[in-house]
């Protein structure tokens, strides 16, 4: 968040400079709501403006699942994409379509809030191929680009992914 965030006027700090922060549990039904219940909480807490994000995986032939209990799909990374290629081991290729999709949410301590998505079509693979990135992306091939998520290089990945999407919009919104 900090690169694609470089170049405005606001220091980016994380949550971590922040130790005493409550844990604040993500209950709403979408993405976007998830993200303004982290941002309101955290500008509340911190008396700062504060930028929080939610994002997931939503995969056509699951009916949208993961969503957003991505991270929640199982315990580790391994077991998640495990877990996805077992409940999709029969889909046609055809019907391997899928989304990454972030909402950014930015939060006054006033209880101001501006929020703004990005989203990156795919495919799931069959295999995972690639070592960068983290969760989904060995198994996502980003539609445009017909490459692995965990095949890009970090610039090009911030170009092209939801999150860096989604974030370039809120630096606009910033």
């Amino acid at each position: 968040m900090a690169e694609i965030l470089a170049g405005t006027d606001y220091e980016v700090v994380s949550l971590s400079d922040y130790p005493d922060a409550p844990e604040v549990e993500e209950t709403g039904s979408t993405f976007v709501e998830n993200a303004i219940i982290k941002a309101t909480a955290y500008a509340e807490f911190t008396g700062e403006l504060t930028l929080a994000d939610d994002s997931g995986l939503e995969v056509d032939a699951l009916g949208g699942a993961p969503g957003v209990f991505s991270s929640r799909f199982a315990p580790t990374d391994s077991q998640r994409i495990s877990k996805l290629l077992d409940l999709m081991k029969d889909v046609p290729d055809e019907k391997r379509t899928a989304r990454f999709r972030c909402a950014v949410a930015i939060a006054e301590p006033n209880g101001d809030v501006k929020t703004t998505e990005g989203r990156v079509e795919g495919t799931i693979a069959h295999a995972m191929h690639g070592t960068g990135g983290f969760g989904y992306d060995p198994v996502f091939v980003v539609a445009e680009l017909g490459r692995h998520m965990a095949e890009l290089g970090l610039d090009e990945k911030n170009a092209v992914s939801h999150r860096g999407r989604a974030l370039a919009e809120a630096k606009k919104l910033l």
